[in-house]
């Protein structure tokens, strides 16, 4: 039998729906539809569900003091995965609904001056989301407070299926766990808006979380996953695919290895088009036309992090952190295409360290890769210690744009631009090609 508590959320998230229609299957997100009709999660309780699971407080003084005492939760984590109960897909289902038609007080929040939906709170949304699909994955009814830490290591890749989202349109957020590893789980997530009398899809979303001890010091184990039939197999499968994808790319990263023959060739080409003929000179460089010099393409920013952005573990909310870096990229690629850009996908936003409340938070943005009309943005975020004066990265993001118009070619001038510049060239044929 379910605990009180845990039938409290049961009905009010429509967390963990016990039945699986036949070949159930959202073939546009490739998200199973696991729901029975009950309510969806209001999107503004998604954060306090996730306060009760690890009891976390809205206060900053209890808050801390919450956390303290969430150091004893360590004796209730398992030596193995084998002493944790398999779950299913349906165990992790989450409905979560964002009523900006029916709700306009919340449009003040969602709404750009374009008069469409700030598409960096939606990447706000999708990470709590994430991280409460993990936390039903794991839920036991036994306890009263989750003793594990989830947290966002990695935005493995949203998919833009539509760009336009409507600021006065109901939309709805549904996803579940897809694949698990020892101490890793993928949640995809498909969001789709009510237009036209019906729900079209707007974006399919794939992350990648880590559970780790109750001080998120070291990695602890999760559920392990049991596929049930064959689409929840085909998702699963899908999973291990993308873990091997991850491996391949990290192996074959230019920070490791040198580029290959053809990208040494596409680095010597754009050389010599920047040659200047009449000198012939390897340091007489010139500009060709309807091109911009990859130094000339930056932006930068910069973020004090206020508690106000704290996450349920006391740093910096991952959310927050996609946003800003989110629109930095996209004001970037405006000012490069000379108009507005669409957002086509996110593309591996790779979480390295956590950033810490009172952080001097920098943030800098490059046009890294052109092709036609799209533009590949990259952002750089680090934190700088003013009193050791130390800079560490903590997130790198990928975002691939399209603009209403072809724009210029961009150029890079040193070695470690021309690396920039292939893996920029890598991230979008991953996206577009």
């Amino acid at each position: 039998m379910f605990s009180p508590r845990f039938q409290l959320l049961r009905s009010a998230a429509s967390m963990m729906t016990r039945s699986l229609s036949t070949g159930a299957a959202l073939k546009q997100g490739k998200v199973l539809d696991m729901s029975r009709g009950n309510p969806p999660l209001h999107v503004s309780n998604v954060r306090n569900r996730l306060r009760e699971i690890v009891g976390a407080s809205t206060n900053w003084s209890d808050h801390q003091q919450a956390l303290a005492e969430r150091v004893s939760l360590s004796t209730l984590l398992v030596n193995s995965q084998n002493d944790l109960p398999a779950k299913s897909m349906r165990d992790s289902y989450v409905d979560v609904y964002l009523p900006l038609g029916s709700e306009p007080q919340l449009r003040e929040k969602y709404l750009n001056f374009h008069n469409t939906v700030r598409f960096g709170r939606i990447l706000e949304d999708l990470d709590s989301l994430a991280v409460l699909i993990s936390y039903s994955h794991t839920y036991n009814p036994a306890l009263k407070k989750s003793p594990l830490s989830i947290v966002t290591a990695l935005v493995d890749k949203i998919d833009m299926r539509q760009h336009v989202i409507y600021p006065d349109c109901d939309i709805k957020f549904t996803g579940h766990v897809t694949w698990v590893g020892k101490s890793s789980i993928e949640a995809k997530m498909h969001m789709s808006q009510f237009h036209g009398g019906s729900y079209a899809p707007v974006l399919d979303a794939t992350f990648v979380m880590v559970a780790r001890d109750p001080e998120n010091k070291r990695a602890a184990f999760v559920n392990p996953l049991t596929p049930d039939g064959p689409e929840e197999e085909r998702l699963f499968q899908e999973g291990e695919a993308n873990k091997s994808r991850r491996v391949e790319l990290s192996t074959a990263s230019l920070l490791k290895v040198a580029p290959t023959d053809e990208e040494r060739k596409i680095v010597h080409s754009l050389f010599l088009n920047t040659l200047d003929t009449k000198t012939v000179s390897f340091r007489s460089r010139i500009l060709p036309p309807n091109s911009v010099w990859m130094e000339d393409a930056k932006l930068k920013g910069l973020e004090i992090c206020h508690p106000q952005e704290r996450n349920i573990f006391n740093r910096i909310f991952g959310g927050f952190l996609m946003r800003k870096a989110y629109e930095l990229g996209w004001a970037n690629a405006c000012s490069y295409g000379g108009c507005r850009p669409s957002l086509v996908a996110v593309d591996d936003i790779l979480f390295q360290k956590p950033v810490e409340i009172g952080s001097l938070l920098l943030l800098s943005s490059q046009v890294c890769y052109t092709q036609g009309s799209y533009i590949q943005v990259r952002v750089h975020s680090e934190v700088f210690d003013p009193l050791t004066r130390q800079h560490n990265t903590t997130n790198v993001f990928h975002y691939t744009f399209i603009s209403d118009c072809e724009v210029p070619n961009i150029i890079p001038k040193t070695y470690g631009e021309s690396m920039l510049y292939l893996d920029g060239k890598r991230h979008f044929n991953q996206t577009v090609g």
